[in-house]
């Protein structure tokens, strides 16, 4: 089974031609897959929260892991009932590596909720994304080609809440480029979050 899953894994990463986002991918799947596991114990443990049944929540959440690899990633995400969300994640790269490849992205997603919890637990995605990434390096006079695309793509993750309102979250994403399909470095996108945040 392992092997299955490692071949998929290798497949959708070499789709990827940026060791950058392969990088993020697998980070991502590894990530996914431990939490998955430790989900599947912690669901048979579950905590409604009464109080938090008749009314809806903002939530902030920063991404750890692009920041550590040179992006600040900010979601804003409004619940909506206790199993569904609606959100947006603005990603701007501050390292010289990140912003050679990517300039922006916005994604604005929603999300439906299987966990126990308001809005908490397992989670299925559909989001769009805008891009601008970056096509073609032309050496000889420094020049890079960034372009402006729209993605359209489904993601699964989970969400933990505390009492106290502080979130913990993993998820994953990918997507397909619907135009300027002629350069196949970014016509598949995908995204990886390994968030912190609070609910208020």
């Amino acid at each position: 089974m392992f092997f299955i899953i490692g071949t998929i894994i290798d497949i959708i990463i070499s789709k990827f031609k940026t060791h950058l986002i392969k990088r993020l991918l697998l980070f991502s799947f590894v990530a996914l897959f431990f939490y998955s596991t430790s989900f599947s114990q912690n669901e048979t443990q579950n905590e409604t929260d009464n109080s938090a049944s008749s009314q809806n929540f903002n939530e902030i959440k920063l991404n750890g892991l692009f920041l550590i690899i040179g992006a600040l990633d900010v979601t804003y995400e409004r619940t909506l009932n206790e199993e569904s969300g609606v959100g947006i994640t603005v990603m701007l790269p501050f390292d010289n590596d990140v912003s050679d490849d990517i300039k922006y992205i916005i994604s604005p997603y929603y999300r439906f909720y299987f966990g126990e919890k308001y809005a908490g637990g397992f989670f299925l995605e559909g989001f769009g994304m805008l891009n601008s990434t970056n096509r073609e390096i032309n050496f000889s006079n420094n020049t890079q080609d960034f372009r402006t695309d729209f993605a359209l793509g489904i993601g699964l993750g989970g969400k933990w809440i505390t009492n106290s309102g502080f979130i913990g979250e993993l998820s994953f994403g990918i997507g397909r480029n619907l135009f300027n399909n002629n350069d196949t470095d970014y016509e598949i996108i995908g995204k990886g979050a390994i968030s912190i945040g609070y609910r208020f």
